[in-house]
């Protein structure tokens, strides 16, 4: 098995904003004279799509929407969103990105960028940023039908990077996840990938549990180690000292 692309999420691992998706979810419950509550947006929008999230606070309400408006919303959202970035002085990046980018194309592996939120919230941070050049491919809550933990958008990802290059005869147990919760974490283990588990957004010890690997932070992550990993070698050399 050998490592040939890392595969990262976007809200919690490039950007650090939930903060500023719950102020906007909350946003769009009051102007349909409906109360936010904190429990619920933890339990079903943290992680998740635009359209999972709102289909399911809603519901929760009592409230089915219908396909036209469920779009209305999310169309609504994300120009807020789109607003209220661009009135930020400084976008609010996780430190060492850049670096940890250049590593691991360093190391010849490509990157990739699986997530639920819209491709337009994406492109703009990902070009105020200058980071949209290391991504060989975008999978965004545009082309997914399904949110996390359901495995569509990284086995997508294979897909497009596929069609993009054959010659990589890219597979699954290919392909390292770069996530910051619990629903990433399972749609990575869906989609038959290891990852790596990032308390960004989560203590470290409730990752520890269902990722391959944990960090508090991206740039404590030990690549070499991890490629020994994947190509065999760190068992191998664990069973030689035994």
């Amino acid at each position: 098995m050998t490592l040939k692309t890392v595969l990262f999420d976007f809200n919690g691992i490039i950007i650090n904003d939930e903060s500023i998706h719950q102020e906007l979810i909350n946003d769009i419950l009051l102007s349909e004279n409906l109360r936010p509550s904190s429990n619920d947006y933890q339990e079903v929008c943290v992680g998740r799509s635009d359209r999972a999230c709102l289909q399911d606070i809603f519901s929760r309400r009592g409230r089915i929407l219908k396909e036209d408006y469920l779009a209305k919303l999310i169309k609504v959202k994300s120009q807020a969103y789109c607003q209220k970035i661009s009135s930020l002085e400084t976008l609010p990046l996780y430190s060492g990105l850049a670096a940890v980018m250049d590593k691991i194309k360093a190391l010849g592996w490509k990157l990739g960028l699986v997530t639920g939120a819209v491709r337009a919230d994406v492109d703009l941070i990902l070009d105020q940023a200058g980071l949209a050049d290391y991504f060989s491919v975008i999978v965004a809550g545009d082309d997914i039908t399904a949110s996390k933990p359901d495995p569509q958008g990284y086995l997508l990802a294979v897909d497009y990077l596929n069609r993009q290059e054959p010659q990589l005869q890219l597979k699954p147990d290919n392909c390292l996840v770069i996530e910051d919760t619990p629903a990433g974490i399972q749609a990575a283990k869906n989609a038959g990938m290891q990852v790596v588990g990032v308390a960004n957004t989560y203590p470290l010890h409730m990752l520890q549990r269902q990722a391959n690997w944990t960090v508090d932070y991206l740039e404590e992550l030990e690549w070499e180690r991890i490629e020994k990993v994947f190509s065999g070698e760190e068992y191998q050399l664990a069973v030689s000292e035994c």
